[in-house]
């Protein structure tokens, strides 16, 4: 009885050092590694769609980061006026100055509309060259009246951001919405990518994007649509007509591509090193693949070496709330999330 009480009080005195390393305010949390960790690098995760629930998922992935890799994270979400976590408002950013002092961003973002002061620091972090990694809505993360002067990032502009930094933007579901789900499949020849270190078994209970990344960009995965949302489920057979140029293909022969890298070089001059995934709601990343997938990226992408094996283990719990519109938790403040 007394082991199992020190271990208690073991657990609950680490949980408490994790708290104590977490400061916040309307919009924002960063957790700050423990000093025998830190690598003096900083990644900013932006938390903003309205229903895959990235403001679930990234500070998950910022406390692993901050915890498991000495990687100083911060999260800034779309809020509403009091400070409440809202991905509905999408002309918000918490704390945009962050950026400023960024080396890697992390995207978890849908139709984005932010004022000028948060895309100018935006702008700014990737123009520094700041490694980029993107999640699934992401591709279309930005959306702009044809009047603002920041229309050209928008994802039916030509593509904006998505098609011309992450190597694609939205184009259409390939797999059926919320009843035929991903299995991730390493595309022949990258098997020995670093970015794959450790990564096998991905699964995501989200369907596989149309998507067409471009010549210069290194595909890592396919994904396979399935026959049903279960992780054993069997390959679809059949064709479907690309929505692209009307034509046939089998589903899953190519598959599409759901993860690849690319190395852009922007208009300052500069090169970002970009991996960008279709896959990753807030309920894929309970795949440990996955998240290792995002981690291996982060850390290749602020130059680090990427281990053979990352540590992705959860830091204290992670329920997901499933995917769907308006489905987020209501009330929840950033301080909520320490």
């Amino acid at each position: 009885m007394k082991m199992n009480l020190l271990s208690t009080t073991a657990f609950l005195s680490l949980a408490t050092l994790s708290i104590l390393h977490a400061e916040s305010g309307p919009g924002w949390i960063t957790y700050e590694p423990k000093g025998d960790v830190k690598k003096g690098k900083e990644v900013v995760l932006l938390a903003g769609d309205e229903e895959y629930r990235s403001e679930e998922s990234l500070p998950m992935l910022a406390k692993i980061l901050s915890e498991r890799h000495g990687i100083k994270a911060t999260v800034l979400f779309s809020y509403s006026g009091d400070g409440v976590i809202d991905p509905n408002a999408g002309g918000s950013l918490g704390k945009p100055e962050a950026l400023d002092s960024a080396d890697a961003v992390v995207l978890g973002l849908r139709f984005r509309h932010w004022p000028d002061d948060a895309m100018k620091k935006f702008e700014g972090a990737v123009n520094r060259g700041v490694g980029i990694v993107a999640l699934r809505t992401s591709t279309h993360a930005f959306n702009f009246p044809k009047e603002s002067p920041w229309t050209s990032w928008s994802w039916n502009n030509q593509g904006g951001f998505g098609k011309k930094v992450l190597g694609e933007t939205w184009v259409t579901h390939w797999g059926s919405h919320g009843k035929q789900a991903t299995r991730g499949v390493v595309e022949p020849g990258a098997e020995k990518n670093p970015l794959l270190n450790g990564v096998s078994d991905v699964f995501g209970d989200t369907d596989v994007y149309e998507a067409y990344p471009p010549q210069d960009a290194t595909i890592l995965l396919r994904g396979l649509v399935l026959e049903s949302m279960e992780k054993d489920a069997k390959a679809l057979e059949g064709e479907k007509a690309r929505a692209t140029d009307k034509q046939k293909q089998p589903i899953n022969d190519p598959a599409m591509p759901v993860a690849w890298s690319r190395e852009v070089k922007n208009g300052a001059g500069t090169t970002n090193k970009v991996v960008t995934t279709t896959m990753g709601s807030a309920s894929d990343l309970v795949n440990e693949g996955l998240r290792r997938l995002v981690v291996n990226s982060v850390l290749w992408g602020l130059g680090e070496t990427v281990p053979e094996k990352a540590d992705v283990a959860i830091v204290g719990g992670f329920t997901p709330t499933k995917y769907s519109f308006d489905g987020f938790k209501k009330g929840v403040k950033a301080a909520d999330l320490k």
